[in-house]
């Protein structure tokens, strides 16, 4: 195989590695609040804002790939123990780790890049942003609250798009990073259920590991709850009108879906409940929310 072949075969595996089409969880936050934030902002010209949005999808694209690159690197011994993530690409030999770790290296440098040309503050604030999200790795290993941690991780992205366009931050972008932040911890909360054993034999730490299955998926419930509850606190201080109340109504709906086709007796449907039911709520509340801003509530 040549070598341009090789990167390329290279490339492919370290974008399945990381999910890169998971991306879809925290990039429709992003822009649900860059769009709020425009909508403030002073007329600006097509070119303006496209510049705006491009750099901000481009710095989510350079994070999260820099920070799933480093779980991957981080894990590698761990995933290999485990019988769910041994065919991972780092344990199964399938990538280099020197790839990774370049991998990884340029996806921060992205990051960092597409940070230097939205504002000052969000430059200032991106070092922060990148610890947060490659430091999380660690956090299993310590606590069982690493769950909220990620939340938080998942929470930088509406905020920091909220700053990249204003320059400043406010209550609204906070409260749709609150709802962001227990949201992603609730479905983690769920997702760990199924390394519960592994967990324990491993001496790694999590909710479903503290507290056994049963009451982890009552805190991943209420955790839920919460997060509705910020996300109606959110729509209401957004000013938004009833297209963006479709949108929390359907959220809403999505989490009851979620935790009814999970239970203590019967994990095999975590994967539907973790990945597509949760595309579809940033999804959902991407386009009814934004397209309120934008059509309604002008």
């Amino acid at each position: 195989m040549s070598q341009p072949a090789k990167f390329i075969n290279r490339f492919r595996i370290t974008l399945e590695m990381i999910k890169f089409e998971h991306t879809l969880f925290a990039l429709p936050f992003a822009f649900l609040g860059a769009t709020l934030a425009a909508r403030e902002m002073p007329a600006q010209t097509p070119s303006f804002w496209m510049s705006k949005f491009l750099w901000i999808a481009v710095a989510m694209v350079g994070a999260r790939s820099a920070a799933m690159t480093f779980n991957r690197i981080a894990d590698r011994e761990i995933d290999a123990a485990n019988p769910r993530t041994a065919t991972r690409a780092l344990p199964a030999g399938l990538l280099e780790l020197k790839f990774a770790v370049a991998f990884a290296i340029v996806s921060s440098a992205l990051f960092l890049l597409a940070a230097s040309q939205l504002n000052r503050l969000t430059l200032f604030l991106s070092p922060v942003a990148l610890g947060s999200v490659l430091l999380y790795s660690y956090t299993k290993r310590f606590t069982a609250f690493s769950h909220l941690i990620l939340g938080w991780c998942l929470a930088i992205a509406p905020s920091g798009a909220w700053i990249a366009i204003q320059g400043k931050l406010t209550t609204v972008p906070l409260l749709l990073s609150l709802s962001v932040m227990l949201w992603t911890a609730g479905f983690d909360i769920l997702y760990a259920c199924q390394d519960y054993d592994f967990d324990r034999q491993a001496g790694l730490y999590s909710i479903p590991r503290r507290f056994g299955i049963k009451g982890a998926l009552r805190i991943a419930r209420a955790t839920h709850a919460l997060m509705f509850i910020a996300l109606v606190l959110f729509f209401i201080s957004a000013h938004l009108g009833w297209l963006g109340l479709a949108g929390v109504i359907a959220t809403g709906a999505l989490l009851v879906y979620q935790h009814s086709i999970v239970n203590t007796d019967d994990l095999s449907r975590l994967n539907a409940a973790f990945f597509t039911t949760n595309a579809f709520v940033s999804v959902i509340l991407f386009i009814t929310m934004a397209s309120d801003a934008l059509l309604l509530s002008r």
